[in-house]
């Protein structure tokens, strides 16, 4: 197997001049993309779809960092706030309504421990898959291997090293479950203050809640 093979095969790899080439095709895409006019968000949408390839009205505020951008597969309505670094190695893939806060970093990437393994330039890959309708907090860390399950919300500062099921609320270095999140959580803005009436009422009017 050549070195782009054994990557996408999740095994232990060297990144050689074929791999190179992906990663320049990348980065000429985030060139483009991190030294936009900040207030050209149609023409940042546009670029964000070019470096995912596919994505339904996704959108990452610049500066943002990936290797490769095709490793990575979003639902619809993703969202990354400033400085999101996303190292797909492996694959990453989001499902529908996530959103990320600033500082984000998820890391499919890793390398030996021993130091001579290291030294040889083997690295490997290892994916990472969340789910729908997840909020990450800013400054987060999510390491290879990870799934984080639907409807979850991971506390600011995270080092997310293990599996996060459904409808957690997790936190922590490492993350850790905190409880889950249910219905008395629905009316919830900040901590225990809940939505004002004008905008709970559109929040039941478009169907968000019901009535």
């Amino acid at each position: 197997m050549d070195q782009i093979e054994r990557r996408d095969k999740e095994l232990a790899y060297i990144t050689d001049h074929s791999v190179m080439e992906e990663q320049a095709r990348c980065r000429k895409i985030l060139q483009k993309l991190n030294f936009m006019d900040r207030s050209d968000f149609g023409g940042i949408a546009e670029v964000v779809r070019e470096l995912l390839g596919k994505s339904e009205n996704a959108f990452i505020n610049p500066p943002f960092y990936c290797d490769y951008g095709t490793h990575i597969e979003v639902g619809k309505n993703f969202f990354a706030n400033y400085n999101c670094t996303i190292l797909d190695v492996a694959k990453v893939k989001i499902g529908d309504y996530c959103q990320m806060a600033p500082n984000v970093a998820i890391y499919t990437a890793g390398h030996p421990v021993h130091p001579d393994s290291r030294n040889s330039l083997y690295e490997y890959g290892k994916a990472i898959t969340i789910g729908d309708n997840v909020w990450i907090g800013g400054n987060t860390v999510i390491l290879p291997g990870v799934t984080i399950g639907n409807n979850v919300a991971i506390g600011a500062g995270s080092v997310v090293t293990r599996d996060i099921p459904d409808w957690s609320l997790a936190a922590g270095n490492p993350c850790r479950i905190l409880r889950q999140i249910g219905e008395t959580d629905r009316k919830k803005l900040y901590k225990d203050e809940e939505f004002d009436e004008e905008a709970w009422a559109d929040i039941v009017r478009r169907g968000f809640a019901p009535h």
